[in-house]
């Protein structure tokens, strides 16, 4: 490929980005795609992989985007950020803050500490030598939590 269109591919990754900087995700899908077609770069697809989850609902295409990206760079946060929010569109709030967490031990960034705060600690169990999901513990959290005694 020669430099021009490689600068043009950039100059679309790099609106794109923007795009989702300002939470724009349908302009930035569009200008990922036109980045992407010009220039296949691996390190861009977890970026597309989070605006086809949103926008289309592709969420096994998505997946496999990111994990490519992951693949190719597995140092980056970013990565695991957007993997994160795959997982979050999914309805995945587990795995969503088990790549958010990977991303932090990799070096973080303030997007992944705001979405680690967004979603936020959950409190201790009710009996605390039963585990998490122990139906007991489950209901009785559930019940004290409407009579706001926890």
């Amino acid at each position: 490929m020669d430099p021009e269109t490689g600068a043009i591919a950039q100059k679309e990754f790099d609106r794109a980005q923007q795009e989702l900087d300002r939470n724009n995700v349908l302009a930035a899908l569009a200008c990922l795609e036109r980045a992407l077609s010009i220039w296949d770069d691996p390190l861009w697809h977890s970026r597309l992989g989070f605006c086809i989850a949103k926008q289309r609902g592709h969420l096994t295409r998505a997946f496999e985007l990111c994990r490519t990206a992951i693949e190719h760079d597995p140092d980056n946060p970013l990565h695991h950020l957007y993997l994160g929010k795959v997982y979050l569109v999914a309805g995945n709030t587990y795995e969503a803050l088990q790549a958010f967490r990977q991303g932090m031990v990799l070096g973080g960034s303030p997007e992944l500490e705001r979405m680690l705060d967004a979603i936020g600690t959950r409190k201790s169990p009710v009996i605390p030598f039963l585990s998490r999901d122990a139906l007991l513990n489950k209901y009785l959290g559930i019940i004290l939590g409407r009579f706001g005694l926890r």
